[in-house]
This record gives structure tokens, sequence and C-alpha cells, in this order.
């Protein structure tokens, strides 16, 4: 019985060990957090990466895990981590990007988030997913989830609609589960799109705007709108040939 209350335990610290918070940069108080997955129409990657450059955040810290796929991708000759951290002072916002899959890994990214969040003793996390249409619409609706009646009778007051009936995948379906002891808020876009969404992406950023007093125009993403996608486009092609080219050599060392 020892044995195993003992093998528990080290079990217990490795899993914990894998995945890390690490900070390069002095740590906000009382910031929002912001985060963003791959998920569909990419709508979260993009509407994150366009938040950090109209606010200026700047890199304060990463989420590393020995679990990621040891994949590093550079961009105008700077190496830009699977999950980093930026933090904009002036708006005291705290944004995680990820610019990779996290398939696997969801329920720790969930528990890291959560961590973040007492760490910094958050105000609010609030998370950005995309969700499926396959309704033709001229303009993307909006939908948000809290489990704050603060926040909830906010978000109403401004005419955005609750999310009535849904299923919630990934690291935010984890969230959804897990965070009780923070104010948690998601807001969900309509894309109809596998590839993506601009128009998507730039509605969620005029959401956050009324939501939380941002007064960031979405007008620049929409016409940036091909150089972000391209950009998009090309760092996950060149991500998933890495990983095929990791499948093969590990098949080619077992053979």
């Amino acid at each position: 019985m020892l044995e195993k209350e003992k093998y528990k335990e080290i079990s217990e610290k490795s899993e914990r060990a894998a995945l890390k918070i690490e900070f390069t940069e002095e740590k906000p108080h009382k910031p929002i957090i912001i985060e963003g997955f791959p998920g569909f129409g990419f709508v979260s990657t993009i509407a994150t990466e366009f938040l950090i450059k109209q606010l200026g955040a700047k890199p304060i810290g990463r989420i590393i895990s020995d679990k990621l796929l040891p994949i590093a991708a550079v961009h105008k000759n700077e190496v830009i981590y699977p999950l980093e951290i930026f933090y904009d002072k002036k708006t005291n916002i705290l944004l995680l990007q990820a610019v990779m899959p996290v398939e696997g890994l969801e329920w720790r990214i969930a528990d890291a988030v959560i961590e973040l969040a007492r760490q910094v003793d958050a105000k609010e996390i609030i998370s950005l997913e995309g969700v499926a249409t396959s309704e033709e619409i001229n303009e993307a609706n909006v939908f948000f989830f809290t489990n704050n009646e603060e926040k909830k009778k906010a978000l109403t007051g401004l005419k955005i609609k609750p999310l009535e009936e849904g299923i919630i995948i990934g690291v935010t379906g984890a969230l959804l589960m897990k965070a009780r002891d923070v104010p948690f808020s998601c807001f969900f876009v309509e894309t109809h799109s596998g590839l993506p969404d601009n128009k998507a992406a730039a509605k969620l950023i005029n959401t956050l705007d009324k939501y939380l007093g941002l007064t960031i125009d979405p007008k620049p993403l929409m016409e940036k709108a091909k150089q972000v996608e391209e950009k998009l486009k090309d760092l996950f092609l060149k991500l998933e040939e890495a990983k095929v080219a990791k499948e093969e050599k590990k098949l080619s060392y077992m053979g």
C-alpha cells in the first residue's frame, strides 16, 4: 500500500513538473487574462495576434511543457514560443498566445491558465473561440458564457447573446469545468470556414472592445486580412510538416 502511495506521489509531481509557468519580467497585478488557442477558423489565434500588435503588448513569459512537440518556430529572426505570455501595462491586459495545436494537453493547460490567474490575482479570464455554423451568414453572431452574475448582467446590457446550447471542447471546454474561483467568460463567434476567418476574428475584437472599452478599431484587421492569413497558414503548415517529419524519423529508428 505504501509503495502505491509513494508511486502516486512521484507520478503527480512528475505531471506537475511537465508544465511550467515561467516569467521573464515582473508579474502584473490583477490583470485581465485573454487567451486564444488554435481552433475552428483560427479566430482565437488571429484575434490574440491582432490584440498583441494593436496594444503593443510585450512578451513577459511563457508556459513550458516537455509534452509539447519540440518545435521552435522562427519569424523575422525571432523565436516564437508555442505558449507565450504577453502584457500591456496601459490596459493591464495579459494575453496568452498559442501558435500550435495542443491536443492531449487540454486539461493540463487549463490548470496552467488557472494557476497563472492565481499567481497574478487576475480579475477575469476571457476565452476566445470560433464555433462552427453550416448556415450562410452575412455577419457572424457572437455569443457569451460567464460563471459570474455581475459579468452576465454587463454582457446582456451590451446586447450580446448568451450561449443557450452548445458543445465546447479543447482548453475552453476544460476551463468551463475547472474555473470556479475566478470570474471566467467566453466569447464564441460563428464561422463556417476551416481556414483562417478574419471577418469572424474582427467580430470578436469588436465585442471585446465594447466589453472592455479598449477603443480598438477592428478595421485594420480586415485590411490586413490576407497578410495575417498567409502568415498563419505558413506557420501552421510548417508546424504540421515538422510534426510529420518527426514521426517519420521516429519510424525510421524503429525500422
